[in-house]
């Protein structure tokens, strides 16, 4: 049986210095390998024991890196893991999905008809994205936003300084974006607001349909994340989160008690247990 394993990456497999949530004794910490570079400072790490696994996923799964970053923040992640026969030098996915779904990279370069038919969605389902960045514009008080962005001129996103940010703000554009097509996901310092078609499930999807995948396995730890978690077969999600801070699960989703940086361990060998197995 052919499985396929979606998996959001930040804060669900990669975790920056702020996301470790290292609770062990300095002695007893586990050891951690840098993924992410970022203007010459380390950015992301997995464990050791992570970076063992990930190369056995990628090798028993058609592994698919499922993100909300860019395909140029995507860029910058390196992960362990096998590249193809016929490259053996590179180390990267055949398949990945970024900016929530509206990317589809097959050999690291967007598929163009995939990104050309969710546009379209969007356009024909959603208010416009100047519409949005003009909400937030006005909305969002310059002492507690540090950063705005669009990415990928699809969705727009905020940093701010989470304890400054007013109650209740995030649940008013919420139901304000809601009128309009856009869902909101707050991750750790960002904001985000991304239009309801653009997602990672229907992405998986065709990633599942081109590589003829019979059982699909996911995880995430975000509000981003929950139609690809639905989506699967089976997923998972960490102890952390937008999703455990709700307490959201459902009957195919196993809510893992793990947090931090360990529960990226904890997920790929979820990942190896299911695809052994499917295999048996």
């Amino acid at each position: 049986m052919r499985v396929l394993v979606a998996s959001d990456l930040d804060r669900t497999l990669i975790y920056s210095a702020g996301a470790l949530a290292l609770t062990a004794p300095d002695a007893r910490a586990p050891r951690l390998l840098c993924v992410e570079v970022y203007e010459g400072k380390p950015l992301s790490y997995v464990t050791e024991t992570a970076a063992g696994l990930l190369p056995e996923v990628a090798e028993r799964t058609v592994f698919v890196p499922t993100t909300t970053r860019t395909r140029e923040q995507y860029a910058r992640i390196s992960l362990p893991g096998p590249g193809p026969a016929e490259r053996p030098d590179r180390r990267e996915p055949a398949y990945a999905i970024c900016a929530n779904g509206g990317h589809v990279l097959v050999d690291g370069v967007s598929d163009p008809d995939w990104h050309a038919g969710v546009t379209t969605r969007v356009a024909a389902e959603c208010a416009p994205l100047a519409e949005v960045r003009r909400h937030l514009k006005a909305t969002a008080d310059p002492s507690w936003v540090r950063k705005r962005r669009v990415a990928e001129d699809l969705f727009a996103y905020l940093v701010v300084e989470r304890e400054l940010l007013p109650e209740g703000w995030v649940k008013d554009l919420s139901a304000w974006a809601e009128q309009r097509g856009w869902g909101v996901s707050l991750q750790g310092r960002k904001i985000y607001a991304v239009p309801r078609p653009l997602t990672k499930s229907a992405a998986m999807r065709e990633v599942a349909r081109r590589t003829g995948a019979e059982l699909t396995l996911a995880a995430g730890d975000s509000l981003l994340d929950a139609d690809l978690l639905l989506a699967a077969d089976r997923g998972w999600r960490p102890g952390h989160g937008e999703l455990a801070d709700e307490g959201w699960t459902a009957a195919t989703v196993t809510a893992l008690p793990e947090r931090g940086v360990v529960a990226g361990e904890r997920i790929l060998r979820e990942f190896l247990g299911a695809a052994e197995a499917a295999d048996s």
